[in-house]
């Protein structure tokens, strides 16, 4: 199973090129590919978002939320911000979700390097 984050699904979406968008590519092919929850609705929220779009979105699998995730998200963001770094609730509710399923991310957002740094994340 890998993560995709919302910045190289919509990549991916735009036909847009990079080695993440690869890496989406072959992850559908290959039935790997599954969504953090606030992925799913950071694209859903897309008022722009073609009906056709919206379906593939719908059917993926998403990363089911743990018991204490809630809580050890918290504790992952204090973490980083502790540092003095940044750590938008988005990107530590998404990393979190990866984290607890011990699944790498695809992303093309480096904001996501403190989490890889100071949180345990893996990142494609």
């Amino acid at each position: 199973m890998i993560a995709l984050d919302t910045s190289s699904l919509i990549a991916f979406l735009n036909g847009e090129r990079g080695r993440d968008v690869e890496s989406i590519d072959r992850a559908l092919e290959l039935g790997q590919a599954a969504l953090p929850p606030v992925v799913v609705t950071e694209v859903l929220s897309n008022p722009r978002l073609e009906a056709q779009l919206s379906r593939l979105i719908l059917a993926l699998p998403v990363l089911e939320l743990h018991p204490g995730y809630w809580e050890r998200a918290a504790a992952t963001r204090a973490a980083v911000l502790s540092r003095r770094l940044r750590a938008r609730l988005a990107d530590t509710l998404i990393s979190q979700s990866c984290i607890d399923h011990r699944v790498p991310l695809i992303t093309r957002d480096r904001d996501f390097a403190h989490f890889v740094k100071h949180a345990g994340l893996t990142v494609i």
